[in-house]
């Protein structure tokens, strides 16, 4: 089995699917790491030395050479991965992927990103928490035609790490 995380940047992905490769002895995977270790440099240097297009041309690479592997694991996903390219239609049609929707409210993905607003590329140009706030319902809105598609929608916006990891064990 394949567990797979998505949701927006700031929804817990990478801190849930740690804990939870722990409680199930399963290899923990963030595709944002793995692009990174791959390309010798981070998200934020990829953006700026080589543009989004290559990153997200890498995220596809990435995405379907894990998904090839034969092994169990939990994939943390880039916020964005669902939305690019075919990783949503590679996701969904893989019956070993159970994809999971971690679902945060706008408010509260704002508090939490405005804390790293230094080390996310996407959000770094907003000046305020406010702006911060706006960008993210929008990208949200546009984003959640392919959130939605998950096999299973928590909403984490009032559980913590350890609740959410939890839930999903259940839902398993």
């Amino acid at each position: 089995m394949k567990i797979v995380l998505c949701g927006y940047m700031g929804s817990g992905k990478s801190k849930v699917g740690c804990l939870l490769a722990n409680k199930l002895s399963l290899k923990n995977l963030d595709l944002d790491e793995v692009i990174e270790k791959n390309e010798h440099m981070s998200v934020a240097e990829i953006f700026s030395r080589k543009s989004e297009i290559y990153f997200r041309k890498k995220e596809n690479e990435v995405l379907k050479l894990l998904l090839s592997n034969s092994e169990s694991f939990i994939l943390s996903l880039g916020g964005g991965t669902p939305c690019y390219a075919n990783n949503l239609e590679l996701l969904k049609k893989n019956k070993e992927v159970k994809l999971f929707y971690l679902k945060a409210d706008v408010n509260v993905l704002s508090d939490r990103l405005y804390k790293e607003i230094e080390t996310r590329p996407l959000i770094q140009s907003q000046k305020n928490k406010e702006d911060l706030n706006d960008f993210i319902r929008k990208h949200l809105f546009e984003r959640q035609f392919y959130y939605m598609q998950s096999d299973v929608i928590i909403d984490v916006t009032e559980l913590t790490i350890e609740e959410t990891a939890n839930l999903i064990q259940q839902k398993l």
